[in-house]
């Protein structure tokens, strides 16, 4: 249910807004209703099936310290008892009732929820889904019973030895605000919450006009609208949930830059020793036209350019990443690489003298931005075959980015030269201030040249 921690930078794509935009089988709709509900239909009759979703602009990025990790309780939350459904066993029936596949993810910047169903059963499911999204209950008897389950999440993360190094490297990333980022929450948060702050988080941010919902599948965009205004119209709109005044105790405070180099050493019993790199990134609402720049140099780094067939065909290195996470609140770049002890002193050496030459002319040709443009295009027209993973990825970046965004998503990818790359390794990557993570066992920790 939980979204992990590595967040990847899976492809875009854009939809026009009121209008008629078609790719292959599919055509996009949309509306808004009175309420702000934005009203969204993705029309592929490949198969008989209609997937729903509500998308909620909700997650970490709204959690101060003592709400950290409730976002993903509630979403556990969802599940239980409602104005219309009298406990958890009694709402798992009605899923079978209908054929309901349910699913449900917490992140940074998005919480959601989708149904997918038999299309005949695409009224029925839409007036489930209003109920629950609209009148949870939060009976304390059901609370109870479901902490332990989102602390066994928790717990299995913990049992990876890299969750304890994003941890480490994210605490230094996001030193002012990590609970707006630490999207697994603290466990003592989870354990002692109560009903009244789940009402809270409800009020804020489960509103019509903080949400959005999705159909795709074998619909009509008339037939949904209808249904949509006909089922969703008197769910209340709320006060925005996102104030421009900084002084605002809802408002969320924005990420102060890095100030110096960073390092943290994760000890955990582990065979190799691990290697990360963390950077600051652009925000989508701030620097749109940056985040384009990083998919495109994400895209190089990591298929055809000198970085990883260099680190790699030097034999210090088992593995080398790079990626970027578009986010609204500042995405992080982030380098991972894997190495043993005895090679991690000239590893990494390696690695920091590499990346002082990404932005040199020839470190990749023009030919192999290109290619990096055609591959994301072809790769996000591949998503396009699943209604279903469709859904969930449009609802995703309407989140994250709006749907201003997308529109001109792949004209903007597109227009994307080496100048741009440039100013993107520049102002975020190069002379910057990052975290250095290391993650090796105790035995090793005392062999190591720091």
């Amino acid at each position: 249910m939980l979204n992990k921690f590595i967040v990847a930078n899976f492809l875009l794509f854009t939809f026009c807004v009121a209008q008629l935009w078609s790719m292959d089988s599919n055509k996009i709709f949309s509306t808004k209703l009175d309420n702000g509900l934005e009203i969204i239909v993705i029309e592929n009759a490949t198969v008989p099936l209609a997937t729903i979703e509500i998308d909620v602009r909700n997650g970490a990025f709204t959690e101060p310290p003592e709400y950290d990790g409730l976002s993903h309780l509630f979403e556990h939350m969802f599940f239980k008892a409602n104005a219309s459904i009298p406990n958890q066993e009694r709402f798992l029936e009605r899923t079978r009732e209908l054929g309901i596949n349910f699913n449900a993810t917490t992140s940074e910047e998005r919480v959601n929820f989708s149904f997918t169903v038999l299309k005949d059963s695409l009224e029925a499911s839409l007036k489930f889904m209003k109920a629950a999204i609209t009148s949870p209950l939060f009976l304390e008897e059901e609370l109870v019973n479901e902490r332990p389950v989102v602390i066994d999440e928790f717990d299995r993360n913990e049992s990876n030895p890299t969750f304890h190094l994003i941890q480490a490297v994210n605490k230094k990333l996001w030193y002012k605000y990590f609970s707006r980022k630490n999207t697994i929450g603290d466990r003592d948060i989870i354990l002692t919450a109560d009903g009244d702050k789940m009402r809270t988080i409800q009020r804020k941010y489960y509103i019509p006009n903080n949400s959005a919902l999705l159909v795709a599948g074998d619909v009509n965009h008339t037939e949904v609208f209808a249904l949509a205004k006909e089922y969703f119209s008197d769910w209340e709109k709320g006060k925005q949930p996102f104030p421009d005044d900084p002084y605002d105790e809802d408002a969320i405070p924005y990420h102060p830059s890095l100030e110096k180099i960073e390092t943290v050493i994760v000890e955990q019993d582990v065979n190799a020793v691990t290697i990360m790199l963390s950077w600051q990134g652009p925000s989508v609402s701030i620097h749109p036209y940056q985040t384009y720049a990083a998919d495109v140099f994400s895209f190089i780094m990591n298929q055809n350019s000198k970085f990883p067939r260099v680190l790699s065909s030097s034999g210090l290195f088992t593995g080398v990443s790079f990626s970027y996470a578009t986010l609204n609140q500042k995405g992080p770049i982030t380098i991972v690489a894997t190495t043993t002890v005895d090679k991690f002193p000239y590893a990494k050496r390696a690695l920091f003298e590499e990346l002082k030459f990404i932005n040199d002319p020839e470190y990749f040709t023009d030919d192999q931005i290109e290619y990096a443009k055609t591959n994301l295009e072809v790769r996000f027209k591949y998503l396009w075959e699943s209604p279903s993973a469709y859904v969930q990825t449009v609802g995703f970046w309407w989140s994250v980015a709006g749907l201003e965004y997308f529109q001109d998503y792949m004209e903007n990818i597109k227009k994307v030269d080496r100048e741009d790359i440039n100013v993107f390794i520049k102002k975020y990557i190069q002379d910057k201030p990052y975290v250095l993570g290391i993650l090796v066992s105790p035995e090793d920790r005392k062999k190591l040249e720091l």
